[in-house]
């Protein structure tokens, strides 16, 4: 029986607890003598990512021992903190940001030496050639503690000797990559104010003279995951023609295309040692493409020719072969969450390695996401086209009171250079099942729909994805598919930032705002931020200080007589990304005004919420803060803790529109608009 019941306050299955429960976040997979590791961070565990090997008869294990954490901080988001060649595997260690050496049958020994400064040299993205020597990125940080005392180089380990210096120079260095004899280094390289998306250099050296070639790249391409092919080929991603698709160089052919397609086989190199591609041993290429908002696995034959492969994978974070003819990928769907499969092309055929956790809910509770688009405008005001995914509020056994819309969450992505991601994510479906609508966009900026998409952000940040998400709410407001009085806008990091510019407007139409670790102040920024971002803002609003009128403009901190809103800002206590005066220059701001703000500061978390109490309590407060800002009742029975949100008593009454458009159906509105189904 199906009960009508306000938005925002459905009885749900989803809970935090169940958000965090056996929770773990999947990232790299590898191969090696037949075995298949993969990674797996554990917010039950202290948010530590452990290392798993599953052998060919089926068992799997754990391969660290207690207080060992695989985690790098190199470029602070680090990735590729681990490698593995012939059972033996190499990790960075976090305590330390050691690398060591694990064995088949025994424990973890280091193989760098103790820095001079505590944590102060990180590796990563490493590389194993033939006889175990190791190439990998170096961070160096020195005595003086900012982003001009830190170098990034490429060292070789080889036994017990101190690291060799290879390759220094350039402001970062990534992916070293040794061809099958061990005699040529592949790398990549590029300066400030530049990045890993904007433009980068791919460089073979020769090891034994010295002498490098100048692959590709420059300015205007974006060269990324360099890998050497068997027949001593090298093959790698480059945006040249706007899409991240693949090529090979060799010494006497020069450069020529593999797969041409009109969508994106790389990502933004965030994190280090993406892997969105295979070569199989007869030639074949499988590869994962973003194509409209969803990714998906593709091969391109022996002939050529480029077939999409029917799987439902829609979100895809690793790719590698497995042997002659498979692949093993992380991936996920719009209705499972990501989990490790074995994949041989022909048939498709799948093998579940790692399963997705068991949820043990009814499929009613999941909101499948809708690729949909919009009209807005560029930085000049001139009419495009933004993205997103739409996600419907769903449960089996309820349903708005009669000529009631629901509220709806505004997602912004983190980067800005990022993208909405549409695999099952509990924590998204935490929302919905409650009633709530979500619209994830995909900004202008965001990655996934070509190069001058991703370029529409140059310069205009706090300008664009404000605009797209105002676009967003309107246009969906418009088709009566939410609430145009209850509307709420979130996000982390960079996320935050544009929440914070988007409540800071006289026309914004959002009646709450939470901001997660986020920016409030673009010139403080600028100053104290790590190397790897130290000069990102820089494509992104303009030179600095040169340009500090541009950074003024558009810093919420300085616009907070604007700031009228509820917010609720969670912040974790050392993050050094976004550090937390960020977040607490806008709460006493707000609190000065006597504006309804809640602040949660977490202990021992850095940029974003790896431990599942700190976890639990975010989701629980962010709700608990909506239903007192938006006016629904808190579920009895989850036992959610109030947040306390000062000046409460300010608050206007909670907005609701009671009288609607004429509704239409789902299938009617995705027809008029355009959706991708």
């Amino acid at each position: 029986m199906i009960r009508a019941q306000p938005f925002g306050s459905w009885p749900t299955p989803i809970t935090s607890e169940l958000v965090v429960a056996a929770a773990v976040r999947l990232s790299e997979v590898r191969f090696d003598s037949g075995d298949v590791y993969w990674s797996e961070g554990r917010p039950a565990q202290g948010g530590g990512t452990q290392l798993v090997r599953h052998s060919p008869d089926g068992t799997t294990v754990d391969l660290l021992p207690e207080g060992m954490n695989a985690r790098t901080a190199v470029h602070e988001y680090g990735g590729a903190a681990w490698w593995v060649r012939e059972g033996v595997v190499w990790f960075t260690n976090w305590a330390d940001q050691r690398l060591y050496r694990l064995g088949p049958d025994g424990a973890p020994v280091p193989v760098t030496p103790e820095p001079v400064v505590p944590r102060g040299d990180r590796y990563g993205d490493g590389d194993v050639g033939p006889g175990g020597v190791l190439v990998v990125v170096r961070e160096r940080h020195l005595e003086g503690g900012d982003a001009a005392d830190v170098r990034n180089e490429i060292v070789r380990i080889d036994g017990d000797v101190p690291p060799e210096l290879l390759v220094s120079g350039p402001d970062f260095v990534t992916s070293p990559r040794l061809d099958p004899d061990g005699t040529r280094l592949a790398f990549i390289s590029w300066d400030h104010p530049s990045m890993p998306w904007d433009d980068t250099l791919l460089t073979v050296r020769d090891l034994a003279t010295g002498a490098d070639t100048v692959v590709a790249g420059g300015p205007g391409e974006s060269v990324a995951e360099p890998r050497w092919g068997p027949d001593g080929a090298l093959l790698f991603l480059s945006d040249r023609t706007g899409w991240w698709n693949l090529y090979r160089w060799a010494p006497r052919e020069g450069v020529e295309p593999v797969i041409e397609v009109d969508a994106e086989i790389g990502v933004p190199g965030w994190g280090l040692g993406s892997a969105r591609y295979a070569l199989l041993a007869d030639g074949r290429v499988v590869f994962a493409r973003w194509r409209a908002g969803y990714d998906g696995l593709a091969v391109r034959g022996t002939d050529g020719a480029v077939t999409d492969l029917d799987l439902p994978f829609s979100a895809v974070a690793a790719l590698r072969a497995a042997g002659p003819d498979h692949v093993v990928v992380v991936a996920g769907t719009p209705t499972v969450e990501p989990a490790v499969y074995r994949v041989r092309p022909e048939g498709p055929e799948v093998e579940v390695l790692r399963p997705p956790r068991e949820l043990g809910i009814d499929t009613g509770y999941v909101s499948v996401p809708e690729a949909v688009s919009f009209p807005s405008v560029d930085g000049d005001g001139n009419p495009r086209t933004a993205h997103a995914l739409f996600y419907p509020p769903v449960s089996p056994g309820r349903t708005g009171l009669d000529g009631e819309l629901p509220p709806l969450l505004v997602v912004i992505h983190g980067g800005p250079t990022g993208a909405a991601v549409p695999s099952l994510s509990v924590g998204l479906q935490y929302w919905t099942s409650r009633g709530f609508a979500v619209v994830d966009v995909n900004y202008g900026g965001s990655t996934g729909f070509g190069r001058p998409y991703r370029d529409l952000l140059k310069g205009a940040w706090g300008v664009v994805d404000v605009a797209d998400c105002i676009a967003a709410v309107r246009w969906l407001a418009g088709q009566g598919r939410v609430d145009p009085a209850r509307l709420a806008i979130r996000g982390g990091s960079a996320g935050g930032y544009t929440t914070l510019a988007a409540l800071a407007r006289d026309d914004t139409p959002f009646a709450a705002g939470a901001d997660l670790f986020g920016v409030a102040d673009l010139e403080a920024l600028a100053a104290e931020t790590h190397k790897f971002e130290s000069r990102y803002l820089d494509g992104l609003i303009g030179p600095y200080p040169q340009r500090r009128d541009v950074y003024v403009e558009r810093s919420p901190i300085h616009h907070v007589e604007k700031l009228t809103r509820p917010l609720i800002v969670l912040q974790g206590m050392q993050d050094e990304v976004v550090p937390p005066n960020q977040s607490e220059m806008i709460v006493d701001a707000l609190r000065a005004r006597k504006v309804p703000v809640a602040y949660l500061l977490f202990d021992g978390e850095q940029h974003g919420f790896r431990r599942a109490e700190n976890i639990r309590r975010a989701l629980d407060a962010e709700l608990s803060f909506y239903a007192q800002v938006l006016g629904f009742e808190l579920p009895a029975d989850e036992g959610i803790e109030p947040v306390t949100v000062e000046n409460v008593e300010n608050l206007a009454a909670p907005p609701r529109t009671t009288r609607t458009p004429a509704r239409r159906s789902v299938a009617s509105a995705a027809d008029q608009s355009g959706m991708v189904p």
